[in-house]
């Protein structure tokens, strides 16, 4: 699968907007750290697949009690309420972003570094675990 241009761009204002976002947990939840994390995050995910899709994804039954956490989330971060809409908004995403936990570690566990990691025996159950992975017994 190609990228087009928009979404080339919109990989990079996601992994821009989670490296700020990031930053900002590191700098004791920085209100203007957090706040940029999140623009460039939701411009990313529009940017990548698209709006209508963006839309669709937002307005999802399923997905709305986490789209409404996330929404005041952001609102309670530039409203200088950083740790408490850091804790909503961090429901927000496990809500909206939880099914994809699973194809997030899997992917993690093929790159060089990370992936002997998440897959030594003893951390490995943990990590399925807590992204909600099933192993089948062998």
């Amino acid at each position: 699968m190609w990228l087009s241009e928009s979404q080339k761009f919109g990989v990079a204002f996601t992994f821009g907007g989670f490296l700020f976002f990031v930053f900002g947990i590191f700098t004791f939840f920085d209100r203007a750290l957090l706040a940029l994390g999140n623009v460039l995050f939701l411009v990313g995910v529009l940017l990548i697949i698209g709006t209508q899709k963006t839309y669709v994804f937002f307005t999802r039954p399923t997905k709305r009690r986490g789209s409404i956490f996330l929404a005041c989330g952001v609102l309670l971060i530039l409203l200088k309420w950083t740790f408490v809409g850091f804790l909503i908004e961090s429901l927000g995403i496990v809500g909206l972003f939880g099914d994809f936990f699973g194809v997030i570690v899997q992917f993690l566990r093929s790159m060089p570094l990370i992936g002997p990691v998440l897959s030594h025996p003893v951390i490995a159950p943990v990590v399925d675990k807590i992204a909600g992975i099933r192993v089948l017994p062998v």
